[in-house]
Order: C-alpha cells, then structure tokens, then sequence
C-alpha cells in the first residue's frame, strides 16, 4: 500500500485497502457537492473514478467547489478534478466525460461496470435517469438532495428517501420514484430549511449581470426552495463553502464504508 494511505489502512485494514484500490465508483456532477466526493474517494485510495459533468469553472464556484481556483477558471470541471486527482494518487484511473446526463445521454455509460455510483447533479430528469439505470444494473447509488440556501452543515443525514422530510427535491424525487416503481434509494439530505436569498448580483451571473444556474438550467441541487423574482424567473440559489462539502464528504464517507464492509480490519 502507497504511504499515502498508510494512516487509512491503520483504520480499514490491509484488505480494505485492497477493496478500494480495485474499485471504480462514477460521479455525476463534480461540482460543490460532487467535487468533495471526489476529492475524499481519491484521498481514500480508490483505484479508479469516472467523472461525468459538462460544466466548466467559473468565478462564482470558487466559494464552495474545491477544484475552483482562478487558475482552474474556464477548465471543464472534469479536467480540474482529474489534474487534481492525479496530484493526490498518480495511479488513479480517471475517466473523464464532457457529458450532461439526461436520458438521451444514457447510453453512453454501462452502469455494470461500477462499484459504486454518485448522483450529484443538478436536474431532476437526469438524477431519475441515473437511480433508475443503477437500480437496473444492480449497482449501489447514494443520491444528493438540496444543498442550496442552507447554512447548518449539521443538519445533514443519510437515510432512504422514503423516509426524508423537509427538503423539498427530496419530495420531488420521493413522489417520481414511486411513479416509477424504485423501492428504496440511499440519499443525504438536509432537514434545515432553505433561506430565500437576497437580490441577484451580476457577480454571480452572466455577462450581462443576469443570474445563471451552473448548467444554464434551474438548479434542483443547490436551489431546493426556489423563490420566484416579481419578474417570475426563479432567483440563483445562495451557497456557502461548508454545507455542499459537508454533503460530499458524507456521501464519500458511505462510499468507503459501504465498499469495504466485508473486509473491513481483516
């Protein structure tokens, strides 16, 4: 075991080690949420990562994304997080994807080829999509719900989607897969309840000072309690460095645990 992970492998054992360097776990949307999973999976020595969003760094992630520097600002956030990776373990294999997923982009990925599977993205269609096509192929997925316009990174819990409350995409996503037949999906969520952000800034929004969502869509992520502006368009969702890592580095935590239970200290 690289010395990287020697202080992990002091924790997991020499077998857990093992299960995780052979491991390969996708990540959809590698942004304030995503971008942490990633960050603890190659810090806890996964041996392979694919990483799937089409997004690339701009000013207003710096905040909150741990691959947001100015020096990474208009990379695609894929290629950022792979540099990234590659610092922390050169022997990990990262795939990249300049990719949004939605269903008409499924096809590109064969879900039986993972461990394990991370719904981080923005867009209700395409979480549907992805938990759907895992539940398929059999493979284990823990899905993110709204981080946005929240301040408590403390309020977060894990637990199946059924039994969520509060969080308004979570209810979202409880009523489409019930529609749809999926029985149980692991989520982290947040029981606090969203703030309505103040007036846009041109800062956080386009050329033109108008208010984007990351992806060009309205975000389901990080704007779980959209607020509508007089003008009827929604307002951009206010986020803080602490709560969109604290989510990541749950979900991450599941990862690991979920990976290595069988061998776990053996």
């Amino acid at each position: 075991m690289s010395e990287q992970f020697s202080r992990t492998q002091l924790i997991y054992g020499k077998a857990a080690m093992e299960k995780l360097a052979s491991s390969r776990v996708a990540v959809f949307g590698v942004g304030g949420v995503g971008g942490y999973v990633v960050e603890a999976l190659a810090r806890s020595g996964v041996g392979a990562l694919d990483l799937i969003d089409n997004d690339t760094v701009c000013v207003s992630n710096i905040n909150r994304q741990i691959i947001a520097t100015f020096s990474s600002i208009g990379k695609y956030k894929v290629d950022a997080a792979k540099e990234r990776i590659h610092d922390i373990n050169p022997d990990c294999v990262v795939r990249t994807y300049k990719t949004f997923y939605l269903p008409d982009t499924a096809g590109e990925f064969d879900f039986r080829e993972y461990d394990y599977i991370v719904d981080a993205i923005d867009t209700v269609t395409g979480k549907i999509a992805i938990i759907e096509n895992a539940n398929a192929a059999g493979t284990p997925v823990i899905s993110s719900m709204g981080a946005g316009n929240k301040t408590d990174p403390s309020a977060f819990e894990v637990a199946d989607i059924y039994e969520t409350s509060v969080c308004p995409l979570a209810k979202v996503m409880r009523r489409e897969l019930k529609k749809r037949g999926i029985k149980s999906l692991k989520v982290v969520y947040s029981k606090e309840t969203a703030l309505t952000p103040l007036a846009d800034t041109p800062a956080a929004g386009d050329k033109t000072g108008r208010a984007l969502p990351e992806n060009g869509t309205v975000s389901q992520e990080e704007n779980s309690s959209p607020q509508e502006r007089p003008s009827g368009r929604r307002s951009t969702p206010g986020s803080v460095a602490f709560v969109p890592s604290a989510a990541g580095l749950i979900i991450a935590g599941e990862i690991v645990n979920d990976l290595t239970r069988d061998v776990f200290r053996k």
